[in-house]
């Protein structure tokens, strides 16, 4: 499959951390498949698929059929991914990071380790029991995506350093960090970008009680992966979808999942 847009135009709908929750996102996915916009706009998901929510690997298998079957999907890596990828030795990690004992320990792995039916903190018998297409997409998850309004980012960007310095760091993914500030820094998220950014910033990764709308940035985390309604926020009518409505005239119906009745 080919490597995710990381350029993008038109109308978007962002989807927050979804972090295993797959019944919320399938009632956001069936929310956007009823809306007779819904192939002329772009999805972009936020970051962080994997850990806390019950299944990890169903969320990515339903990214996977969506991109099968829409013309613009795409995402950007969370820190969780990042800690799974360097965990996992699919991305060059200092030594020093220790990312092995640090994702398994503090990142809320067990539902991840669960979903793919291996062992909690054995990192071979995962390694294995993943399907490449599983391993590429989330090896191969770009930092940001860009749009002529918008940048998308996991966590934010710093107000402090010049924004052609930060896309530099962003486009190119540099591994030689130990935690990359644009997707685990929790003061960045509610930092505005800085001056010389004339896009509004969308992120994620810490969770906020409802979508939050600055001049300049967009929050669409409303789970954590812990609880509350998931978001898919449609830009640039700032129309908010939570998995808490309900989809009047999906094609889902009949209990059985949405994606499955695409041909």
């Amino acid at each position: 499959m080919s490597q995710l847009p990381v350029k993008i135009s038109g109308p978007v709908a962002v989807i927050g951390d979804v972090h295993g929750q797959v019944d919320k996102l399938e009632s956001v996915l069936e929310q956007l498949q009823a809306r007779p916009d819904f192939r002329k706009r772009a999805i972009v998901f936020i970051g962080d698929f994997v850990d806390r929510g019950p299944d990890p690997r169903g969320a990515i298998d339903i990214f996977l059929e969506l991109r099968r079957h829409h013309p613009c999907v795409t995402a950007v890596a969370g820190n969780h991914e990042f800690a799974m990828c360097s965990a996992l030795g699919w991305v060059p990690a200092p030594e020093s990071a220790h990312w092995p004992d640090r994702w398994v320990s503090h990142y809320d792995a067990e539902t991840t380790f669960a979903s793919y039916e291996a062992a909690f903190g054995e990192l071979d018998d995962l390694n294995a029991k993943i399907p490449a297409s599983h391993r590429d997409f989330l090896r191969d998850l770009p930092w940001c995506v860009e749009h002529p309004q918008y940048l998308f980012v996991h966590a934010g960007l710093d107000p402090a350093r010049p924004l052609s310095l930060q896309l530099q760091v962003l486009r190119q993914r540099d591994f030689t960090l130990h935690r990359p500030d644009w997707l685990c820094s929790k003061d960045l998220v509610f930092r505005d970008p800085p001056a010389d950014c004339a896009k509004a910033v969308v992120s994620g990764h810490v969770c906020v009680p409802k979508v939050e709308f600055r001049p300049k940035r967009v929050l669409v985390d409303t789970t954590g992966g812990s609880g509350g309604d998931l978001s898919c926020v449609l830009l640039p009518e700032k129309t908010v979808l939570t998995s808490g409505q309900e989809a009047c005239g999906t094609v889902g119906g009949g209990g059985k999942s949405w994606w499955k009745f695409w041909g």
